[in-house]
């Protein structure tokens, strides 16, 4: 169904095929901004599920720049990794460890998840395959990319975006209060749509927050994209199931975005709601929503393990959203979660601007916190 490595789509096979190009919108009962003449078109072409799978596998050098600039303040931290390899004797390994230790955890790797990369390089310095300071770090980086593709089955490259065959697809965006998921979702409707041509309908289930609303509407006009039928005081199970029943109809969308109320995830009412949303989408669409993305605020460091425990325990997550990297040193949290849950992380945030969330490719993440010295120059 889906392809091996990169971020692949399954191909539409439903009513998006023979879809119009002419058909008209449904009108919000509410008043939102919707830019004419958006519908699908995309340099030219309609929506391709090709298209988009090639635009989320590419790495562009500008993609690259994005993601070595947003890990700048992990990196000033970990920088102290050179100091410690360069001074490596296996004669004293327990003595560096230690000091490799300290520095991941200043990062938030967290304990575990430090002990489990720091158990990996004891053994290969034992197996003999480590014995002066660039195969240590080489080491230590293939320890943590290790971590971050097994939850992608041990492949390489960015996880999968799981899609429906047949139109729409359909995205749950969840997480905590202040994680940044009304822009994260405006963010993928833009990439969606300005990339590969898809038709996105935004979802404002965020019926708690005032103006989410009105903020999700100004993302749509920026990104191509249409807003759900939104009326003031429905429950936001409704809201989505009357959503999803919506996209069918119209027979001419490719994803629907759907956000939702930020929470507390030690609320358990308000996680109750959570799993009321998602069941109401599948009332209306049998397998649907297709992924449940939780987004993760970079600053709260370790809090977020338990975030993510929760929200995965009440909705079964499918991937992960590292937000606002740019802004802390503590994002090595997200590895604690992938390596406890093995749950993907298939974006990250890096910066305020619209191009700013790349999709998630352990190795660049990690060649962006470890990047090459003159002491590994001079040792290779």
């Amino acid at each position: 169904m889906f392809a091996s490595s990169a971020p692949a789509i399954a191909a539409v096979v439903g009513p998006a095929a023979g879809r119009s190009a002419g058909r008209p919108r449904h009108q919000s009962s509410r008043t939102f901004p919707r830019r004419a003449g958006s519908v699908c078109a995309a340099g030219g072409g309609g929506f391709s599920i090709g298209k988009l799978a090639a635009v989320l596998a590419k790495k562009t050098q500008g993609d690259l720049d994005r993601v070595f600039n947003g890990t700048s303040k992990m990196r000033d931290k970990l920088s102290y990794v050179d100091e410690v390899v360069a001074m490596l004797r296996l004669s004293n390994l327990e003595d560096t460890l230690d000091e490799l230790e300290e520095t991941l955890l200043s990062v938030d790797f967290g304990p575990a998840t430090t002990t489990n990369i720091l158990d990996a390089i004891r053994e290969r310095v034992e197996a003999g395959e480590i014995k002066t300071g660039p195969e240590l770090k080489s080491a230590l980086k293939a320890a943590i990319v290790e971590i971050l593709q097994r939850s992608n089955g041990g492949k390489e490259g960015a996880a999968p975006l799981i899609l429906c065959e047949t139109a729409p697809s359909v995205i749950l965006v969840v997480g905590v209060n202040g994680g940044g998921k009304t822009t994260t979702v405006g963010k993928l409707s833009h990439r969606f749509a300005s990339q590969s041509g898809a038709k996105v309908m935004l979802v404002p289930g965020d019926t708690f927050r005032a103006a989410a609303a009105e903020q999700l509407a100004a993302w749509a006009e920026r990104s191509d994209g249409v807003m759900a039928t939104y009326k003031e005081g429905v429950k936001p199970g409704a809201l989505c199931y009357q959503a999803v029943d919506e996209a069918c109809k119209m027979g001419d969308v490719d994803i629907v975005l759907a956000d939702t109320s930020g929470r507390l995830h030690t609320n358990c009412d308000l996680m109750d709601e959570l799993v009321g949303v998602k069941r109401s989408i599948g009332k209306r669409m049998a397998g649907a929503p297709h992924e449940v993305l939780l987004v993760l605020d970079g600053t709260t460091g370790l809090n977020m393990l338990n975030q993510a425990r929760e929200f995965n325990a009440s909705v079964g997550v499918t991937g992960l959203i590292l937000t606002k990297l740019d802004g802390t040193a503590r994002g090595g949290a997200v590895v604690s979660v992938v390596d406890e849950l093995g749950i993907p992380v298939k974006f990250v945030g890096v910066g305020e601007g619209m191009e700013d969330l790349q999709t998630f490719d352990p190795a660049s993440f990690v060649d962006a916190l470890f990047p090459a010295s003159d002491t590994d120059a001079k040792e290779t």
